[in-house]
C-alpha cells in the first residue's frame, strides 16, 4: 500500500553531545521551551508506553503536567489500563514527537505515585466539568454506550451540586524518573543526530553519548 504522501527531508540544526547540558531535565525543558516559541500544537502531549500483565506493551497519549528535578508527571485514574499496568509493572516509556521542528524526545524509567497533597492539589485547579468527569468515568471499562456516562455524570451533578468536587481516591498523580533520555534532531538525507542520556550506574550522573540514526 502506498500511503501518498511526499517524503520529507529534514533540515534542522545540529546536535552534539558537547553542546548539551549536563542534566536531561535542564536539556528537556530547554527543548519544551523552543518547542512552545515554535508553535508546536499540545508540545506537552506524549505516548505513554507500558507493559500489561500479558508481557505484551500498549501505548497511548498522555499530557505531561509537570516537570521537576524528580521526573516528568502526569495524573490519570489509577484504575485504568495504564494505572493497573504501572501498579503491576513500574516503569515506562515516553515519547514526544515536536516534528515540525524536527525534534523528539524519548523517556524511559521508573514510575511512582505522586504524594497525595500534589494530586490533590492539581485536582483542585481542574476545570470543574474535568473533576465531575473524574468520578462519572471507569477508565478503561467496558461500558454498554454513551448513556452510561451521561447518567454517571448527571449522578456525580447531583452529588457535587454546589459544593466542591474532590479529588477521588482512584485518581492522581505519577512521576516518571528518568534513567534513560534521548533527544532526536532531524538532519538532511536521514542521517539525524541523536543523543542519549544514561545513568552512569547507581551515581547521580549521566553519561551522554551519540548514537548513530
Amino acid at each position: 500500500m502506498t500511503l501518498g504522501v511526499e517524503r520529507e527531508d529534514y533540515g534542522g540544526g545540529s546536535l552534539d553531545p558537547a553542546d548539551v547540558h549536563p542534566d536531561p531535565i535542564v536539556q528537556f525543558r530547554a527543548w519544551f521551551a523552543d518547542a512552545v516559541q515554535s508553535g508546536v500544537g499540545q508540545p506537552e502531549a506524549m505516548t505513554l508506553a507500558t507493559v500489561g500483565p500479558d508481557g505484551r506493551p500498549t501505548s497511548r497519549y498522555v499530557l505531561l503536567r509537570g516537570v521537576d528535578e524528580r521526573g516528568l508527571q502526569f495524573f490519570t485514574n489509577y484504575d485504568s489500563d495504564k494505572g493497573r499496568h504501572l501498579a503491576e509493572r513500574p516503569y515506562a516509556a515516553l515519547t514526544f514527537g515536536w516534528l515540525p521542528i524536527h525534534r523528539s524526545v524519548r523517556v524511559e524509567g521508573p514510575v511512582e505515585r505522586l504524594p497525595e497533597a500534589e494530586s490533590d492539589a492539581y485536582f483542585e485547579g481542574r476545570p470543574r466539568e474535568a473533576r465531575l468527569g473524574a468520578w462519572a468515568s471507569p477508565q478503561s471499562a467496558v461500558i454498554a454506550g454513551r448513556d452510561d456516562l451521561e447518567r454517571a455524570l448527571a449522578q456525580a451533578q447531583e452529588r457535587f451540586a454546589g459544593g466542591d468536587v474532590p479529588r477521588p481516591a482512584h485518581w492522581g498523580g505519577f512521576v516518571l524518573r528518568p534513567e534513560r533520555l534521548e533527544l532526536w534532531q532531524g538532519r538532511a538525507g536521514r542521517l539525524h543526530d541523536r543523543v542519549r542520556y544514561e545513568r552512569d550506574g547507581d551515581a547521580d550522573g549521566w553519561r551522554i553519548e551519540r548514537l548513530a540514526p
